[in-house]
């Protein structure tokens, strides 16, 4: 069988496919779509900065459109999600429970997720913990009451804080639900009771189930690529063993010297992609933890888009703004927008705006960043936008004068 030849952007487009963002939803989205998204993706990155919408009902909404956000927190609380370190801190649909549950078991190799010194020094305090759950039932950390004089934050944890978290690497504890976003702790047993570790597959066969559901979800995959996807540990599968084997299938990319994988699953989406098939219509804003931009050395090499998430860097050294998202336009990452909801006032801020060097502006162009940016600020409940500073500046100007027009 010859191996197809796909130019860059055939390439993008498989990828995008896979991913849920090559063209728009053709209907307004029901309940079941949220976890079919993410069953799509694999996982759902959770991270807790909300001056936009929070990480993950962000990168549902660039996949579903509007959409109710409750409905994350309802297929968590109904079983049909759990929590868990997949690519870092996911949403994971509840059938790959077994995937990671290899993880919990060995929580050691789990680096600063897990503290060992912790478990054996302050032993009775976490078993002090866990008897808490067992006999109060659901626990969320503000239950427990700080003593320990200190403030707030990720690295200065009150102890039963530190504690749930160990005893959530370790898989004795699991999120059960969240209210307003924080996490509500109960028994691994009582979250998931049907489970048994006779269930467990060795580490081998786990490895190549999820070396495939990376593949699968990528929709293209370099060699490089696979391991960062679900964060797999050496010693790590070959995928062209698994090309033998029949269970992927190889292909190129135009001026790349290694070939590119891809799930059987997608043999249409391929050979569409190697016909020129695929045509990327949808624009919308992505999230920094989208699957599509959280491997910077993927980004670059996919779409020559340069990223990096710039609100862990000092103010003064940030290139682009605190919490940069990126703008997905018709197949290309055209460029990225820091924006703050002011939801009391209707107002979508949009700090700046910032066009990739190759983005080539015309009216549809413009209209086609205009309405994705209108339609994430509908979403937040905020009309209104203010384009503050465009890179280049006509190009904002331009949006402005568009936007103004969909509010009158």
């Amino acid at each position: 069988m010859t191996e197809p030849i796909l130019s860059l952007s055939a390439a993008r487009a498989l990828h995008l496919a896979a991913q849920g963002l090559l063209q728009p939803r053709r209907r307004k989205a029901r309940q079941e779509d949220l976890l079919a998204a993410i069953r799509q993706m694999g996982v759902l990155q959770i991270d807790t900065i909300h001056v936009v919408a929070r990480s993950p009902y962000l990168v549902l909404w660039s996949r579903l459109g509007d959409y109710p956000q409750p409905w994350l927190e309802q297929a968590l609380a109904g079983g049909a999600l759990f929590e868990y370190w997949a690519h870092e801190a996911c949403f994971v649909p509840v059938e790959d429970y077994g995937l990671y549950r290899h993880r919990m078991l060995e929580p050691e190799t789990m680096g600063w997720k897990y503290s060992a010194t912790w478990m054996s020094e302050r032993r009775a305090e976490v078993d002090a913990v866990l008897e808490h759950i067992r006999h109060n039932g659901p626990t969320r950390s503000s239950d427990f009451e700080r003593t320990d004089g200190q403030g707030g934050g990720w690295w200065s944890w009150k102890p039963e804080k530190r504690s749930l978290e160990v005893l959530f690497t370790t898989g004795a504890l699991m999120i059960s639900a969240r209210h307003n976003f924080q996490r509500i702790y109960d028994l691994a047993e009582r979250v998931l009771p049907h489970w048994d570790d006779r269930q467990l597959r060795s580490k081998d066969v786990v490895q190549r189930e999820l070396v495939l559901k990376a593949v699968k979800a990528m929709g293209v995959a370099r060699a490089p690529w696979i391991s960062d996807y679900f964060r797999t540990r050496p010693p790590r599968l070959d995928p062209a063993e698994l090309v033998e084997q029949g269970a992927l299938l190889r292909a190129w990319v135009d001026d790349w010297d290694d070939p590119i994988y891809v799930h059987p699953d997608h043999a249409q989406l391929l050979a569409d992609a190697d016909a020129g098939a695929l045509a990327p219509t949808l624009t919308t804003i992505l999230s920094p933890f989208d699957p599509v931009v959280w491997d910077r050395r993927r980004a670059q090499e996919l779409f020559d888009f340069d990223y990096r998430l710039e609100c862990y860097t000092p103010a003064e050294k940030r290139k682009y703004g605190y919490f940069t998202l990126p703008i997905l336009r018709r197949g290309a990452l055209v460029g990225r927008l820091d924006a703050k909801a002011h939801r009391r006032e209707g107002l979508f801020e949009v700090k700046s705006l910032v066009l990739e060097p190759s983005a080539r502006v015309s009216q549809r162009f413009t209209r086609d960043v205009a309405g994705a940016v209108q339609r994430l600020a509908d979403w937040h409940g905020c009309p209104r936008v203010q384009i503050t500073q465009a890179t280049p500046a006509n190009f904002g100007t331009l949006l402005n004068r568009l936007l103004q027009q969909e509010v009158a």
